[in-house]
């Protein structure tokens, strides 16, 4: 088996449109939570709080491509562009057949799934469609852009499994590579906000809604006052790389990744479930041959949810006691869903390259539930030589990922 490595990256994100605007928005403890007043219109919604992030430069893209991407599209081909500088890949390595690319999302574009109904239902004239809007819609619509934008002829694949897209993203390109399928490999997620996709947990009870008039106070990882999660958008995407490929070339390596697993739980189609999550991490160390003490820094999925909080504090308790840090990020960005395993894959990178370990925003008192485990409340400076990075997904799809510093 090949050594992998982690060798560029790109983001858009509701903290700003590149890797260092949003590390730096972390940095000054910024919330993106927005209340969303276009969203009064839809009868039954709740939840009127979203993460937007901003379209930007988006007709640099021409329009010959640019009219077969949706909103999350747009974002995964500008994250992709990013990381493939980051990598310094050359033009003539995306077409060798020897790069991939894996890219996941919860599902395909929602606005243009919207639209293409509001279009059609009126008088039921399917001839009104454009010829582009389905490549917009289908699932595997991120990972399809990217690769014919960039003009990649090797493995081109998307993993739509909801918030557990992205991780699964990454570990689908890591076995690639470790097995010699490919020698690099452009992976992540991407996520449009849209009502609709807020509506599918407000209905559910799981969007927050109690601070629709105070959105900087939301959401609220593992805090006794948490009520649900706050949708968000953006696009991470990372490049993966043959490790030694990688040294030869002088490429700036900013991790291995050592371990990888992801399995359903068989349990509840929405609800966490402690048992399955401790049994997928402890797989995924076992995998990486790290004893949970090795483990320097835990990123958490921690949504916000009562009940998803509640089950992953109880299996990290179970598992590492009290001794490791563990923060969230989704009190900055929110929960960008398909994207969210890759963007804070991405910031803890960047939390182990500066020796720092970003808070929960909004954790001012662990809910009695979430308690007997270390978090992070204020920026600590700490040497990270090994992190975990969850998630946890609808249909109880558990996905987890080991990174050693190099």
């Amino acid at each position: 088996m090949r050594r992998v490595a982690i060798t560029g990256l790109g983001a858009i994100t509701p903290l700003g449109n590149s890797v260092d605007a949003f590390i730096s928005g972390l940095e000054r403890g910024e919330n993106a939570t927005q209340y969303m007043p276009e969203w009064e219109k839809y009868t039954g919604l709740r939840c009127l709080v979203g993460a937007p992030a901003r379209m930007q430069d988006e007709k640099l893209i021409p329009r010959q491509n640019r009219r077969s991407m949706g909103r999350l599209s747009i974002f995964a081909v500008q994250a992709a562009e990013q990381a493939v500088k980051d990598a310094g890949i050359l033009p003539a390595e995306l077409s060798s057949g020897r790069l991939g690319c894996v890219i996941g999302s919860t599902m395909g574009s929602a606005e243009s799934i919207n639209e293409a109904f509001e279009t059609i239902l009126p008088d039921h004239d399917l001839s009104k469609l454009t010829s582009t809007k389905f490549f917009q819609c289908i699932s595997h619509t991120a990972a399809l852009n990217v690769g014919q934008y960039l003009g990649i002829t090797g493995t081109v694949m998307s993993t739509n499994a909801a918030c557990a897209s992205a991780l699964q993203a990454i570990g689908t390109g890591y076995d690639i590579i470790r097995l010699g399928g490919q020698d690099m490999m452009l992976c992540g997620g991407a996520e449009g906000l849209h009502p609709t996709v807020v509506g599918s947990f407000d209905v559910l009870f799981a969007a927050s809604s109690t601070f629709n008039q105070d959105p900087k106070n939301t959401p609220r990882p593992f805090d006794a006052r948490r009520d649900g999660l706050v949708c968000a958008e953006g696009s991470g995407i990372v490049v993966l790389e043959d490790y030694e490929r990688a040294q030869k070339r002088k490429a700036k390596i900013y991790a291995e990744i050592i371990g990888y697993n992801s399995f359903g739980n068989g349990n509840h189609v929405s609800e966490s479930n402690r048992e399955a999550i401790i049994a997928c991490v402890n797989e995924t160390l076992t995998r990486a041959a790290v004893a949970p003490g090795e483990v320097d820094y835990i990123n958490a999925h921690a949504t916000a949810t009562i009940q998803g909080d509640k089950e992953e504090a109880a299996a990290i308790r179970q598992i590492f006691g009290d001794t490791v840090p563990v923060s969230s990020l989704k009190g900055n960005i929110g929960h960008t869903l398909g994207a969210s395993g890759s963007l804070e894959l991405i910031a803890s990178l960047m939390m182990m390259e500066k020796g720092v370990i970003y808070p929960t925003l909004n954790l001012q008192e662990p809910d009695k539930d979430c308690r007997g485990i270390k978090h992070v409340m204020e920026p600590l400076k700490k040497e990270i030589r090994i992190f975990l990075k969850n998630c946890f997904a609808f249909g109880g799809i558990n996905a987890a990922l080991i990174c050693k510093k190099t």
